[in-house]
């Protein structure tokens, strides 16, 4: 039960977040708005502003939230109709809400680096073992790693994240007493984790000062790391590398949060972190019924110079949905399975 509060909680906040990011864009370019839902299905609790006219309302079913404008779905005469707005203004209202959820990520991952102790460079310190893989390969103690496989390095975090996807030999561009020296077919160890290879640093590196300069220059670098990571996931389930078993819906994602509650705060936050991450990249991709495919339509209305048919957009998203709940379902299906399974 405690879980479940933790993540209803946890997805309260990020959508809650995600609609703030619509609605404040929406008032700033004085479109009219009818109201701001958390939640969908039946209301449980409203209230109608009596300056604006707008409903907040928190309905029954916790998926997903909505900030309802008007002229968003059907053509209207209102001077203050989402579709009467110029194309970039309602291309801003579009983008707001994936922004505001990469703009949260962002935070968590800064506030998450402040509160660390130590933070890590990419300088090697010491192997794990005598017979290292990677020192076998040429690198040595003091080696700065500037670049692997062609990826530039900044940061100890983007190095693992990196070298998770690291199973063959590259690469590897380090500083080494003032000179560059690049080192040939490096390789690090692998390890299988559910079916899937992975490969990971064999060596642990120096640490930082700590200095506000040093926070934020590794919360951006870390912020950046955690965004191409997700990407590169979507690119690998995409290509084939990972399967469709190993996506999680919101039953999966659940459970991790519990296991990372129970790990501590730090863990809660970084997951959290990851989480409003990809909901802001996921929400951008050019898929229909997502924030990104409205954004292709409005796209193709600013290099055409008039909107496309609004029927035949409204199908376009109405097949997404039915496809994205289908897929919600499917997965929704795995993660309960693997659950008793387990």
């Amino acid at each position: 039960m405690i879980t479940i509060l933790i993540a209803l909680l946890v997805f309260g906040v990020l959508i809650f977040i995600h609609e703030l990011g619509h609605f404040i864009a929406a008032r700033s370019f004085d479109v009219a708005v009818r109201e701001f839902a958390l939640g969908m299905g039946p209301r449980l609790i409203s209230h109608r502003s009596k300056k604006t006219g707008i409903v907040y309302s928190l309905r029954l079913l916790p998926i997903g939230g909505f900030v309802s404008m008007v002229g968003e779905d059907e053509d209207s005469d209102d001077e203050r109709a989402f579709c009467r707005k110029a194309v970039w203004k309602r291309m801003i209202i579009t983008a707001a809400g994936a922004f505001m959820n990469l703009l949260l990520g962002v935070i968590l991952m800064s506030a998450l680096v402040a509160a660390n102790d130590t933070l890590g460079s990419t300088t090697i310190l010491r192997f794990n073992s005598a017979n290292a893989l990677s020192e076998e390969s040429g690198l040595r103690i003091g080696d700065t790693i500037k670049k692997i496989d062609g990826e530039r390095m900044h940061i100890s975090t983007e190095l693992v994240y990196t070298l998770m996807r690291v199973t063959t030999p590259v690469d590897v561009e380090v500083e080494r007493a003032g000179n560059k020296v690049i080192i040939e077919d490096v390789v690090f160890p692998t390890d299988v984790t559910e079916g899937t290879l992975f490969g990971y640093a064999d060596f642990k590196v120096e640490a930082v000062d700590k200095t506000p300069l040093t926070v934020i220059r590794h919360a951006f670098y870390q912020s950046i790391a955690s965004v191409k990571m997700i990407w590169h996931s979507f690119i690998d389930l995409i290509t084939g590398k990972y399967g469709v078993e190993q996506m999680s819906g919101p039953v999966g994602v659940t459970t991790a949060i519990g296991e990372a509650a129970e790990q501590g705060s730090t863990n809660l936050i970084f997951l959290c972190a990851l989480i409003s991450l990809n909901l802001g990249i996921f929400n951008l991709l050019p898929l229909p019924a997502l924030d990104g495919g409205r954004l292709v339509f409005q796209v193709i209305e600013l290099f055409r110079r008039k909107p496309i048919n609004p029927e035949y957009e409204g199908f376009v998203h109405f097949v997404g949905i039915v496809l994205l709940m289908l897929l919600m379902i499917f997965i929704t299906y795995k993660d309960i399975t693997k659950i008793f399974i387990k």
